[in-house]
């Protein structure tokens, strides 16, 4: 026990004196939490809309307030002719034109279909099925309305009446930043540790160790620890930038997911261990922290639903940490939900954070390379 506290006091004093290392710990989850979750949104609103009203009727401006109410469309310019519309969206000053054409009102008095065109700019994919999915809706909601007031009914036939779970007004905030969290922890939890014994050998302090009666395993809880207090401390102010900026609701208990964080925290510094020992030169550990985070970034769930992905790329995340941490961090954060249901992610951290501590004690030699 005197060994490993000797390590963690001169792991704790190397942190101290690295300015990079403190900034990194405090300054990064800030920035990637206020930068992530403002810039990051699934759902589209306000979009530039450009409009061309041959028929400046009544029924025309009512369709019009009804894409405006939405909050989807800006009305943010009136085209005197189609070719201005095209010049409009061409130019990026709009990325959707509505078109009414002259016979607007009187298809909508007779009847028959009145038709109103709607072009979306289409090389921004997310704003175009966004704009299409709305218009569509706006269209079916209105049609709706028409013929229930022919019919003259006192409502729809069908009430169907959903209720989202969890978020109802879909704030993308609510699920990013969970998983924000998530990232920040992989990358300066494995980044740190990864050039820890690296450093070491660079710096020829590795020879103060190598002369220690300290054992491999002994060493390797000296180096993980002053990291786990810094994860913790990383993981409090992520959770108070979360709930007082962005106002992410936490329903679940606060104890809970600091235990079940343990597991993942532990996961990611035994990754960034073995890595350090693999690696030859600081260039080397940084190269192949970052080659580990790009996959765990895009197949984790955090930016794409992994029940959308192939599966082969689905099984393949299996093996990414962040995947299982994803699932408690908004499973507590959001739905409230505890232990019992996380006993299977909790499960594939702990094997993680065993088999990648192993092969780091299995893999460091108490020698200079």
């Amino acid at each position: 026990m005197g060994r490993i506290i000797s390590v963690l006091k001169k792991e704790f004093i190397q942190i101290k004196r690295d300015k990079m290392t403190l900034g990194i710990i405090f300054m990064l989850p800030l920035i990637q939490l206020l930068l992530f979750g403002y810039a990051i949104q699934t759902e589209v609103k306000h979009i530039s809309t450009v409009v061309f009203d041959q028929s400046l009727s009544q029924e025309s401006r009512s369709m019009l307030e009804a894409f405006s109410a939405s909050g989807y469309f800006d009305i943010t310019g009136v085209a005197g002719s189609y070719e201005e519309v095209t010049h409009r969206i061409d130019s990026g000053q709009a990325k959707v034109g509505i078109i009414f054409p002259p016979d607007f009102n009187h298809s909508v008095q007779k009847g028959i279909p009145a038709q109103v065109q709607v072009i979306v700019d289409a090389s921004d994919n997310m704003v175009a099925n966004q704009a299409m999915a709305v218009a569509n809706s706006i269209g079916l909601l209105k049609s709706q309305e028409i013929v229930l007031s022919k019919m003259r009914l006192e409502g729809p036939p069908y009430d169907i009446r959903v209720r989202p779970w969890y978020n109802p007004d879909g704030i993308t905030a609510y699920y990013m930043v969970p998983g924000i969290l998530g990232i920040i922890v992989t990358l300066t939890m494995m980044i740190m540790t990864s050039v820890s014994i690296v450093r070491e050998r660079e710096r020829g302090t590795l020879e103060q160790l190598i002369v220690t009666p300290i054992k491999s395993w002994e060493l390797m809880m000296g180096k993980i620890v002053p990291y786990i207090a810094l994860g913790y401390i990383q993981i409090t102010v992520a959770l108070l930038v979360g709930v007082a900026v962005f106002g992410v609701p936490i329903r679940g208990s606060l104890l809970e997911l600091y235990l079940l964080t343990l597991f993942f925290i532990t996961a990611s510094l035994g990754l960034g261990i073995l890595i350090s020992n693999v690696a030859q030169n600081q260039m080397q550990a940084f190269q192949m922290s970052f080659f580990i985070m790009l996959p765990s970034i895009m197949l984790s769930g955090f930016l794409f639903p992994r029940a959308a992905m192939p599966d082969f790329i689905y099984y393949l995340s299996n093996v990414i940490p962040l995947t299982y941490y994803l699932d408690i961090i908004r499973g507590i954060i959001l739905k409230g939900i505890g232990f019992q249901y996380l006993v299977g992610q909790v499960i594939a951290l702990f094997v993680f954070s065993v088999v990648f501590m192993t092969a780091a004690i299995v893999k460091f030699r108490k020698k200079i390379a």
